[in-house]
């Protein structure tokens, strides 16, 4: 994939998406002394790029009852069951992110749920049954310092 130069107009065309995508185009023009017409075609071109993935709302996880973030280091078995396991762990809904990992363990695992019997019960119906787990370390996030979707979009290299 080339990586394409941004320009500090497209800098801070993405630094304002990303902090709300739901900002205007002639909001954005405005912010980056540009007119509507070359700041849409900026935004199209960073999109059609691939710069911008999606258009997104985040959400409060404490209003939707989810107050419990478990991150779980994953080892296999063999390899053989990599395919396996990463087409299951795509299915469920409460692992919100899943990261092949270099070093002790195959996976890192971020899952959601209400609480501890919530994560029980993910558990024994669902995670416990994933192809190929030799083992499964959990550890319990008790609060949240920083969480960002945010990305340093002028560290370029």
């Amino acid at each position: 994939m080339k990586i394409m130069k941004l320009d500090k107009i497209d800098q801070q065309i993405l630094q304002l998406l990303q902090v709300d995508s739901s900002i205007s185009a002639s909001e954005i023009a405005e912010r980056v002394n540009l007119s509507q017409p070359p700041c849409w075609r900026r935004i199209k071109r960073l999109e059609d790029e691939g710069y911008i993935l999606q258009r997104t709302a985040i959400l409060n996880p404490a209003k939707l009852g989810l107050n419990l973030v478990i991150y779980a280091e994953v080892k296999l078995i063999a390899n053989g069951e990599l395919a396996n396991f990463e087409r299951e762990v795509k299915q469920i809904n409460e692992i919100t992110e899943c990261y092949v990992m270099l070093g002790n363990v195959d996976f890192l695992l971020r899952i959601v749920t209400t609480d501890i019997a919530g994560y029980e019960r993910l558990y024994r119906e669902q995670l416990s049954k994933l192809p190929g787990v030799q083992a499964f370390n959990t550890s319990v996030a008790m609060s949240e310092v920083k969480r960002s979707t945010q990305l340093p979009v002028t560290l370029q290299g």
